[in-house]
């Protein structure tokens, strides 16, 4: 296809079409959808880890002025499926973790409804549990394939003869914490069954993806997917969790079919969230890195230990970018389960990669100080001429590019290999880098149509925005494939009446549904012109990607860090990535990204620690007073940049998805600038003063109290 170049379409620095509404609070949220006389949901959540509800007394709550209904294993409706038992709401007696829904009030008010459940007193027959995770126990398992749907182990070589032939080896246990995805929005939907008594349920629902949500919830309550209407023009962010439905959806529904013709509104509590949503699973990592004398690589293994729960296992896959980073004949990745009596682990930003690179960078940073050598020159010393595993050419890779500008742009030749060698006052200062990668990734299916009215074009598909910039790129690309100006174009997004789209996941919206937009644009041009007449139209859907090359972005994260002798707090008042993730579709909305995932991996190194106290199965820090994360006063100085890259093998667009990559690789730099700084290697995220604070007695010329 011929582009007509449009110069005000495709890397045109925009500001959000979105932006106004949300500024001026006009912008609908699942939560706010219109509905008359709505009731409300409260769920009553389990207090063990394991047995079954003998008696649940709803006496008090039913007498309630103002309830409306209780829902309970006995009352509510069966389900048609209920073979994913996460979604199972309420459909027996049996409770598999703490925090699992065992009841629901319906009431006229939200806050009747919580007293209402307040009042129920719920019995159990509790069971031992084991919430637990350790990487020498007996019953870890090899999973069938690691998500979605990678081989579980890989082997190339011989690791543990290239491991003991090495000349210079780094063997060493890494662990990351679990953490919880806490957008602002919590998890929220609007229900209403049709009065008519038809079966036609319409769900407002915060998800990233409207067509997935209503696949789900069709299969649920055995409905045809024609039967149920998802709509979502706006999230507040979901970072995974909102990538495909959890407990609450089914519990608004089931709901709202007790009320049938009374919309019903449910909003999980900041705490809820911490058991009902999902979570990153903590993983165990151990890294075995072996090299020559010259920084050659040799041998590279990464053996990861991680839990699932129970009743539906999530396996992240942890080992699967060390699969593809770095050149060496002798290679090993597997992945160990143990399913525990714990809530449903799921997607948290760039799950595998973001805590997959955590060991493995801290470790290439250790090997290049027993080499006493530049931590990039050894990253770049083992750059592979094509994708290790695969032998398939790599569609672009400018990790080396994003090395080099970021170490020119962050100051990199003027920093001193010694650790402890810069101090300011009372604090010493590091720096650290480490490399980031994510894939291309395009899902299988998306349709756009695009239509003339009046002067203007109009897109539509079913794509959401979960702040990511959607209702402002994809007219871009609209724009840039017709031809016209971006004024000209509008776009209807986030409604299953549109046609069919993929989930807002996996950094693969705009390569997706981008894809389908650029497809229907060729068809409507083929088909009338540059001109179309008013009412024409034409669809378009993704085409399969060219599955000849290895498609990545890559990345390159530097941090400065600053520990006080006196009391081992850690600041990080510099970070700086670089990022050559293919064409940049709007230069504001990708910093933003590049950004956002940034201090999300900066939360990760210093803060985010979901604290679960083996003996409940219960996460103890389950609301923001406890569970801490990255906010304004923790960060300083981001600078994110990226390198021209137009890679014509990814799609037509020439980009690579954004969303996640700044987050990968950003807490290994900031351990490695924490190292750099005082000399204390922190392998166990978060990184706390008091892993840091010991180290420091004695610290030659300390300052006195």
């Amino acid at each position: 296809m011929t582009f007509l170049n449009a110069p005000d379409a495709i890397g045109r620095d925009l500001p959000r079409r979105d932006g106004r509404a949300k500024v001026l609070g006009t912008a609908v949220y699942a939560y706010e959808a219109a509905a008359e006389n709505p009731a409300y949901v409260y769920p009553v959540q389990a207090a063990i880890a394991r047995g079954r509800v003998t008696e649940l007394d709803t006496t008090e709550a039913e007498a309630l002025d103002g309830v409306a209904a209780v829902l309970t294993p006995g009352t509510v409706e069966r389900l048609a499926s209920t073979d994913d038992r996460e979604l199972a709401a309420l459909q027996d007696d049996e409770v598999a973790f703490r925090g699992q829904v065992v009841a629901a009030v319906i009431a006229d008010t939200s806050e009747t409804a919580r007293h209402a459940a307040a009042l129920i007193r719920v019995t159990y027959a509790q069971e031992p549990h084991d919430a637990e995770l350790r990487a020498d126990r007996e019953d870890l398992y090899a999973p069938e394939q690691v998500n979605p749907s990678f081989p579980t182990d890989t082997a190339e070589g011989d690791i543990e003869a290239a491991m003991a032939a090495a000349e210079v080896t780094v063997e060493q246990t890494y662990t990351t914490a679990m953490n919880h995805n806490n957008p602002m929005e919590p998890h929220a939907t609007t229900a209403l069954w049709d009065p008519a008594g038809e079966g036609l349920l319409t769900l407002w629902d915060s998800t990233q993806g409207v067509h997935p949500t209503r696949t789900t919830v069709a299969g649920v309550f055995g409905l045809d997917e024609a039967q149920i209407r998802v709509v979502c023009p706006y999230v507040g962010g979901g970072f995974g969790s909102k990538g495909q439905p959890h407990v609450n959806v089914v519990l608004a529904a089931l709901a709202a079919r007790a009320l049938p013709g009374r919309p019903v509104r449910l909003a999980l509590t900041r705490q809820q969230m911490f058991c009902l949503v999902g979570y990153r699973t903590p993983t165990i990592q151990r890294c075995s890195l072996g090299a020559d004398r010259d920084g050659t690589l040799t041998a590279l293994a990464l053996d990861v230990v991680e839990q699932t729960s129970r009743i539906k296992e999530f396996a992240e896959q942890t080992g699967v970018p060390s699969r593809i980073m770095y050149a060496t004949a002798n290679r090993r990745t597997t992945h160990r389960l143990a399913a525990l009596d714990v809530p449903v682990p799921s997607w948290m930003r760039a799950p595998g990669e973001c805590p997959g690179m955590f060991g493995p960078e801290v470790a290439m940073d250790e090997l290049a100080e027993r080499l006493g050598m530049d931590p990039i020159e050894l990253r770049v010393r083992n750059e592979p001429a094509v994708e290790p595993g695969s032998g398939k050419p790599f569609s672009s890779r400018n990790l080396v590019g994003c090395l080099r500008e970021g170490a020119t742009r962050f100051g990199w030749s003027r920093r001193d290999p010694r650790p402890g060698a810069r101090r300011r006052g009372a604090w010493l200062v590091g720096t650290g880098v480490a490399a980031s990668t994510y894939p291309v990734n395009r899902m299988p299916y998306s349709t756009a149509v695009i239509r003339r009215e009046g002067d203007r074009y109009v897109a539509e598909i079913g794509a959401s925005d979960l702040g990511t910039g959607t209702w402002t790129t994809l007219p871009q690309i609209a724009a840039d494939a017709l031809g016209v100006p971006v004024s000209r174009v509008d776009v209807r997004i986030g409604d299953t009446d549109c046609p069919t789209a993929s989930v807002a996941g996996g950094s693969s919206g705009m390569t997706t549904w981008g894809s389908a937009v650029v497809e229907a644009a060729r068809a409507l041009r083929e088909r009338y012109g540059n001109e179309p007449p008013d009412g024409a139209e034409a669809s378009g859907s993704v085409g399969r990607p060219d599955d000849r090359y290895a498609m990545h972005a890559f990345g390159a994260q530097f941090a400065e860090a600053h520990i006080n002798t006196d009391t081992g707090e850690v600041r990080v008042p510099r970070l700086l990535g670089v990022f050559a993730a293919g064409r940049i579709i709007n230069p504001r909305t990708a910093r933003s990204q590049f950004i956002g995932g940034m201090t999300m991996g900066l939360s990760m190194a210093l803060h985010e620690s979901s604290v679960l106290d083996p003996r409940s199965g219960h996460v103890v820090n389950h609301d923001f007073a406890e569970y801490h994360i990255t906010a304004n006063a923790d960060v300083h100085e981001i600078e994110a940049h990226w390198l021209p890259e137009h890679d014509p093998h990814v799609n037509a667009m020439g980009s690579k998805g954004i969303g996640e990559i700044g987050i990968v690789g950003t807490a290994a730099a900031v351990s490695n600038a924490v190292w750099h700084a005082c000399g204390v290697r922190v392998r166990d995220l978060p990184i706390t003063l008091d892993k840091v604070l010991p180290a420091l007695e004695g610290w030659e010329g300390k300052p006195k109290r």
